[in-house]
């Protein structure tokens, strides 16, 4: 299975802990040089109940092929790279279908992947009760674009999760019952958790010192 973009395939260079450059990173990590690690479309057979589980979801699910772009396991652990329009879909045939019963979804996050076309991505993370199994489905949106289809109707505890997200990262939730910032004040500007946000900050007194906010400390080299 081929990515179309979903599925991280290049592994660019990042620089500093965060990727940021210019903007105060403090973590004396300034230097860092490395390659983002990534995970290759996965070959069959995939091991454990990670077949079953993909082989299910094909069989119950008519877009099967439009709507996946990847299939990934990495860390004896399964993701499904989905198509953002198909996210709410697929997830529904997860949680209802008798081969798949993936009832709960118990987690639902943020991650920007600096320098990526589709730098966004949301990941789901599903748990079937029934068969005690987890896999982890995943989409990528770029900043320009970055809507993706609310799964609060399939699953209702995604409701604060995907206003999280929302709010860190910017990804906008079409359908969600009420897309409000949950940790930053309605009037904040920007998404903190996107990489090239700037650190800011407020000045810190300790001990009789007054310790300047991190982006107007020294940048380690």
């Amino acid at each position: 299975m081929v990515s179309g973009g979903g599925a991280p395939t290049s592994n660019p260079v990042q620089h500093g802990m965060f990727g940021v450059i210019g903007s105060g990173d403090t973590s004396g990590m300034g230097g860092l040089v490395r390659r983002r690690p990534t995970a290759a479309p996965a070959e069959r057979p995939y091991g454990s109940y990670f077949d079953e589980t993909v082989d299910a979801l094909a069989a119950a699910f008519p877009q099967f092929d439009a709507a996946v772009e990847a299939v990934t396991v990495d860390r004896d652990e399964l993701t499904i790279h989905i198509r953002p329009e198909f996210i709410a879909q697929v997830c529904q045939t997860m949680r209802d279908d008798p081969a798949l019963r993936y009832e709960f979804c118990s987690d639902v996050s943020g991650t920007d992947y600096l320098g990526e076309a589709r730098r966004l991505h949301v990941t789901y993370h599903l748990l079937s009760m029934t068969f005690r199994r987890r896999v982890r489905l995943e989409v990528a949106v770029s900043v320009d674009d970055p809507h993706v289809p609310s799964v609060t109707k399939v699953y209702p505890t995604a409701d604060w999760q995907e206003r999280e997200t929302y709010d860190m990262y910017g990804v906008i939730f079409d359908g969600h019952p009420n897309l409000t910032r949950i940790l930053m004040p309605d009037d904040w500007e920007g998404h903190p958790q996107r990489k090239d946000y700037p650190l800011g900050g407020v000045p810190v007194e300790y001990k009789g010192a007054e310790i300047p906010p991190p982006d107007e400390r020294r940048q380690y080299k």
